[in-house]
């Protein structure tokens, strides 16, 4: 239990100790297998940390201009780029920013080409092995009938790859190296052949690497298989892996309500800071609670918002909930801070780095301006 006094809530609070143990984890697959591991920014782009990870991984991963822009000045290293279409305004200041490019169609490859071959950047496909492995999300699944992501192999030009030095595929999504290995089988017996006349591959991310029971072993060999059957340089970005239960986001209680069970109204909000909640959805862990119905105290824990459904799910305690208490979810460094908002004009949460000598750092605090100026 991290210690919450002092405090400002809302809160999210980066656990440096986890994000280092994460980051060793990763750093042993990329020393045993020769693999590179790239940050995918889009899961957590706190910048503020990128030298720290820039110690352990290889670069960063961005899907933009602005992402490229900020892996390369405050990590500095690697920078891979992939977006479904690039803008022509934005795209030779991307050049800037990355070594690798990967084009999602045959279109943007032959309208940015020469201009990415004359800068000296490597040019990669993404493609869409058609392989889903993934079961009732099909909003975050690339290979679903209705994906724009990746070029499958009946629109695959296998005679115009000029330039092209390597293929990119992202098909996983919180997922271990077993859907991984299926994946690769597809991607091999639909473009096998094209492999052979490839640098590099990147398997893009959704691998779960650092979670507790991730078959690390399995990832090495897919990793090995692609090395040695193809003598590709192997690439991959996980987003979540290097940040996963290495945060929280500390809130406090307001008041206490009732309708059709106890109600406990919080100082944050599920549409605002933690917008996966209601997405994908799913239930955050809460430090010290139980399921509905597990402890004596059970509360639906829901948000200041006009929004009915801002609701952060429904949890019990030993204890009757008081105003005043914080409570700490877990696992709130992923797809928190890229992809809040300040709906309601709700404020958002204060960032506070708890170093690993147990001291607390504010990295940054937001105000009305803050609200002002995304309006």
């Amino acid at each position: 239990m991290i210690d919450t006094k002092g405090l400002p809530t809302p809160c999210y609070v980066i656990d440096e100790a986890a994000l280092v143990h994460n980051l060793e984890i990763l750093k042993g697959v990329q020393e045993r297998t020769g693999a590179k591991i790239l940050l995918a920014q889009k899961a957590f782009s706190c910048y503020h940390v990128y030298p720290l990870i820039g110690r352990y991984l290889s670069g960063t991963a961005c899907s933009g201009l602005y992402e490229a822009r900020l892996g390369y000045e405050e990590m500095g290293k690697e920078n891979h780029v992939f977006s479904a279409a690039y803008r022509e305004n934005e795209f030779d200041e991307i050049l800037s920013y990355c070594g690798h490019i990967i084009f999602n169609s045959f279109s943007q490859l032959d309208k940015y080409r020469e201009r990415t071959l004359s800068a000296g950047r490597k040019i990669g496909l993404r493609i869409n092995p058609e392989c889903s492995t993934q079961e009732g999300h099909e909003i975050y699944d690339p290979c679903s009938p209705s994906s724009r992501l990746g070029i499958t192999i009946k629109n695959f030009r296998k005679d115009d790859l000029e330039g092209v030095t390597g293929l990119h595929f992202h098909t996983l999504c919180e997922q271990d190296s077993d859907d991984l290995e299926k994946t690769l089988e597809a991607v091999e017996e639909k473009f096998g052949d094209v492999l052979a006349d490839m640098e590099w591959i990147n398997f893009g991310g959704g691998h779960h690497i650092t979670r507790e029971d991730y078959d690390i072993p399995r990832l090495e060999k897919c990793i090995k298989r692609m090395q040695d059957k193809y003598g590709l340089e192997v690439w991959l970005e996980p987003g979540e892996a290097i940040a996963l239960n290495a945060g929280y986001l500390v809130s406090e209680v307001l008041d206490l309500t009732e309708n059709d069970m106890p109600i406990a109204i919080l100082d944050t909000s599920a549409a605002c800071h933690m917008p996966d909640v209601l997405e994908m959805p799913y239930r955050p862990p809460l430090l010290g609670s139980g399921l509905k119905g597990e402890k004596p105290y059970s509360y639906r824990l829901g948000s200041q918002t006009c929004l009915s459904g801002d609701s952060i799910g429904e949890y019990s305690f030993d204890r009757p909930l008081q105003t005043g208490d914080r409570l700490i979810f877990g696992d709130m460094a992923i797809y928190s801070m890229v992809k809040n908002n300040t709906f309601n004009g709700m404020p958002l949460p204060a960032i506070i780095l708890l170093h690993a000598d147990g001291s607390r750092e504010v990295l940054r605090e937001f105000g009305y301006e803050d609200f002002r100026s995304r309006l």
